[in-house]
């Protein structure tokens, strides 16, 4: 039986760990080649191999432009062509209210959670421009349309990521190129390692499903999105936060 991406390259920014690497897992489970991206080295790309999948890792610092025009360029270098590509990679940042936020805080998180995904999508649409097809996927959030205390730079990073997906959309759609955002709640990743076991039981009441999520449940919304079953979405925004925004 033929596998959903079988013949398609998939590359993914964040793998390392988290939502990225359950994707990059995922990808590689339905028959992609995966590029492995990450601003450092990992594991990712041993555990597809030993599960029999096709992997290779770049190490790139998203916040830097010259980094993301190389990650596409390598792609295209080992793989040929680039499919597919989610731009997962992200940081919490800073957490303190807005007057008492550092400059340098707040440009960190603007600079890898908004910059980086306008950099990889300047990259990576002009290859796929050249190819004629290609499926961009965003990691937003459910704070991409909401706020949260303490969380400035990356709510406002967030809302923006939103924004570069819907007018990407527009301006690539009729060439071929589907462009989404997921929105994540808050999953029980490595981000959230800093938190307590009681700031942990806290964030999962404020989703009515009664828990955090998993990365590999958010992964399964980006296969979809990544996939032919998804040939009429483009420009939206998909939250998969277990009831966050409707309670």
């Amino acid at each position: 039986m033929k596998k959903t991406f079988e013949g398609k390259v998939a590359l993914v920014t964040g793998a390392g760990s988290g939502i990225g690497q359950a994707a990059a897992f995922a990808y590689a489970v339905n028959g992609a080649k995966v590029i492995v991206s990450d601003i450092k080295d990992n594991d990712t790309v041993a555990k597809i191999v030993a599960d029999g999948g096709e992997a290779y890792f770049v190490k790139t610092d998203v916040s830097k432009a010259e980094e993301c025009e190389q990650l596409v360029k390598k792609t295209i270098e080992k793989y040929g062509k680039i499919d597919i590509a989610f731009n997962n990679a992200g940081i919490l940042g800073e957490t303190n209210n807005l007057a008492e936020m550092s400059n340098d805080g707040f440009e960190k998180v603007i600079a890898v959670n908004l910059n980086g995904v306008f950099y990889c999508m300047k990259y990576e649409i002009s290859a796929m421009l050249k190819q004629g097809s290609g499926v961009i996927v965003n990691t937003a959030s459910i704070l991409g349309t909401v706020g949260f205390s303490a969380f400035s730079g990356y709510v406002a990073a967030k809302h923006g990521v939103v924004g570069l997906t819907q007018t990407a959309a527009l301006e690539y759609s009729s060439k071929g190129i589907r462009i989404n955002c997921v929105a994540p709640g808050f999953i029980n990743t490595p981000l959230l390692s800093t938190l307590n076991v009681k700031s942990k039981e806290e964030l999962s009441l404020k989703h009515p499903i009664g828990r955090l999520g998993e990365a590999k449940e958010v992964a399964s919304l980006v296969i979809w999105l990544s996939s032919e079953e998804a040939s009429y979405a483009t420009g939206g925004y998909y939250p998969i936060d277990g009831g966050y925004l409707t309670s």
